[in-house]
This record gives C-alpha cells, sequence and structure tokens, in this order.
C-alpha cells in the first residue's frame, strides 16, 4: 500500500512536471505569422530611415544608399551605377539614368513604389500580410544570414495569395534583436530574382521632404509613361 501511494504521487508529481514544461514550451513558440506582426509594428514606429543597400537583379548587381519616409516617400541613390537615381513621391516614379542620359517617369499607385525596395517599408510589410501567406523558411530559430556572415537572423518565406500578385513568392531575413529586415528576396511568376540587402541603417532622423524632390539635369531626355509605353 505504501509502495502504491509513493508510486502514485511519483506519476503525478511526473505528470505535473510534464504539463508544466509542455506549457513552458508552448510560451516560447512564436508563429511565423505573429513575428511577421510585431515586425510591422515595429516599422508603423520609424517616421524615416536611411540605409546602404546592394541590389541583385539577375546577373546585374546596384549599390548605393535608400531614403524613406512615411508615409510612402522613398528614393535610392545609387553609387554602381554612378548617379543613377530612383525617386517615389507617393504618386510619381522617377528614374534617372545617366549612361542614356535619359529620365523616365510614370505615375504609379501609392502601394507600387520604388519596386522590391518598398518592400522594406511599414506600408509595403502591410501590403505583403494582405496578400501573401507567411512561413518560416525553416523554422523559428535565428540561423546565419548567409553561408560566410555570423549574424544570424530569422528567415520568413511568404507565398503569393493569387496569382495576380507581381511576386510568386518573398523571402525576408530579419534581425530578431533590432526587428530589421536585413534581405528581401522577391522571384517573380517568371522565375526572375531581385534581391536587396540592407544594412547600416539610421532610423529617425527627421529627413526632409525636400529629400525626395529630384531636379534632373536639364540635357535629360524626359519620356513619360514608359511603363506602358511601346
Amino acid at each position: 500500500m505504501f509502495f502504491n501511494k509513493i508510486k502514485g504521487k511519483s506519476v503525478l508529481i511526473g505528470s505535473v512536471l510534464f504539463l508544466f514544461s509542455a506549457v513552458s514550451y508552448s510560451q516560447n513558440i512564436i508563429t511565423a505569422g505573429d513575428f511577421f506582426k510585431k515586425v510591422s509594428t515595429y516599422y508603423s514606429t520609424i517616421k524615416d530611415y536611411e540605409a546602404s543597400v546592394d541590389i541583385t537583379a539577375d546577373r546585374l548587381s546596384m549599390s548605393g544608399k535608400v531614403s524613406f519616409k512615411r508615409p510612402d516617400l522613398l528614393r535610392i541613390d545609387f553609387t554602381k551605377p554612378d548617379n543613377q537615381v530612383i525617386v517615389f513621391n507617393g504618386e510619381l516614379l522617377t528614374i534617372y539614368l545617366p549612361d542614356s542620359s535619359a529620365v523616365l517617369q510614370q505615375q504609379v499607385k501609392s502601394d507600387s513604389g520604388a519596386g522590391g525596395a518598398s518592400l522594406a517599408t511599414p506600408q509595403g510589410l502591410s501590403l505583403m500580410s494582405r496578400y501573401y501567406t507567411v512561413a518560416y523558411e525553416k523554422g523559428q530559430d535565428p540561423e546565419p544570414i548567409d553561408d560566410n556572415s555570423d549574424e544570424k537572423v530569422v528567415k520568413l518565406i511568404l507565398y503569393r495569395r493569387n496569382s495576380s500578385e507581381a511576386f510568386r513568392y518573398i523571402k525576408l531575413a530579419v534581425n530578431p534583436d533590432s526587428k530589421l529586415i536585413r534581405r528581401v528576396e522577391a522571384v517573380t511568376p517568371h522565375g526572375e530574382s531581385f534581391i536587396f540587402y540592407f544594412y547600416n541603417y539610421a532610423l529617425n532622423q527627421n529627413i526632409p521632404d525636400m529629400r525626395f524632390v529630384y531636379d534632373a539635369p536639364s540635357s535629360a531626355n524626359n519620356y513619360n509613361n514608359f511603363l506602358f509605353s511601346e
């Protein structure tokens, strides 16, 4: 009888410990959707930022500085190719191509921005949550951003909900401590890949609106509505 009581207590204690550990473990699990929401919430508090950016579009590589200001002002000043500029003021997309001495302009929707770079903005994240499903690429534990780096990030993958979206899927690498996006990889339905590396962030610098006003050289040729030109 005494042995049975001890045995029963052991089973009860073991069950309690198991339940406690299971509850503790479940509290440490953060779903991909919840993590993405935390990132989006943090980005919604950022008034403006500047960052260095490296861009790879298939075999083409570019570098420069990206500037963002809420709600939808975006500018990229390139150092490679030198002096190339992309500016989006919420309504008008302007691209200056110095090698061709050309200015391309297009009236676009505010959710179009300047391509993949606009994904690393509060509005871009909001659009992704609306039109894409979020999952971990492998798991919730941080892992190296690439094979040659010690920096660890949480890797997410977002799949489009319908075929009308511009990207078939989007991969995000997010620093779990700063909640800042370090890399965006967007892949089109045709398999074209656009990769953006963001680093050297400077947050809330009170960037003036004039930063997003661009006066192209008077000698440049202007092409309007270039996205729909034949």
